[in-house]
């Protein structure tokens, strides 16, 4: 299961006519109290005492619940006709708002819950892609930025709904086993990039 946090900072516009260079890489600086957040490491798994949210009292057949998602920060530079748009952007697990049912702390369902935040990996690695070969000018890049944005936000969320739909929220192990296949090959992808 999932829900995502949505950072957006302001941006603001300058003149016109500058040639505008973009630079976009990984940050691990947010708004999040640092004690609350994890961010993504390919190497770092997470563990069931990372998930230190309250229990909610209806929760049905769920299990658990991974709090997940990307944002980014941005600034603008100018100097003469030239601009500089660096964007830093940071894929979250929320500890606060992650919670698990007691007795279901098995590693079963630890990595169908590990697998939500991966997919939230995914997203910011398509939205970090899509940054990249954009075309952005002094008149365009604040309405872009946001746009790939919200388009990233919509794809991340369709896959997070179909892989809890698919799976049956984990309880179908062969979809399971065959999305953990995708995942891990998507996240493969990203790394030979």
């Amino acid at each position: 299961m999932y829900k995502f946090i949505l950072f957006l900072f302001a941006f603001t516009a300058f003149d016109a006519s500058a040639q505008f260079v973009t630079k976009v890489g990984w940050s691990t600086d947010s708004n999040m109290p640092a004690s609350e957040v994890i961010y993504y490491n390919p190497g770092k798994k997470l563990l069931w005492s990372d998930f230190r949210g309250e229990v909610p009292v209806e929760t049905g057949p769920v299990a658990a619940i991974t709090m997940s998602g990307f944002g980014f920060h941005s600034s603008t530079k100018f100097s003469g006709s030239q601009g500089d748009l660096d964007i830093g952007v940071y894929c979250y697990f929320n500890k606060e708002k992650s919670w698990v049912k007691p007795g279901k702390t098995t590693s079963y369902i630890l990595q169908h819950e590990q697998l939500h935040f991966d997919i939230s990996f995914i997203a910011a690695n398509l939205f970090i892609r899509k940054i990249q070969t954009a075309d952005f000018s002094v008149k365009n890049y604040n309405a872009e930025v946001s746009r790939i944005y919200n388009e990233c936000i919509e794809l991340m969320n369709k896959m997070q709904d179909d892989y809890d739909n698919e799976t049956r929220n984990g309880q179908d192990e062969d979809r399971q086993e065959k999305w953990r296949k995708y995942i891990t090959e998507k996240i493969a992808e990203f790394s030979n990039e």
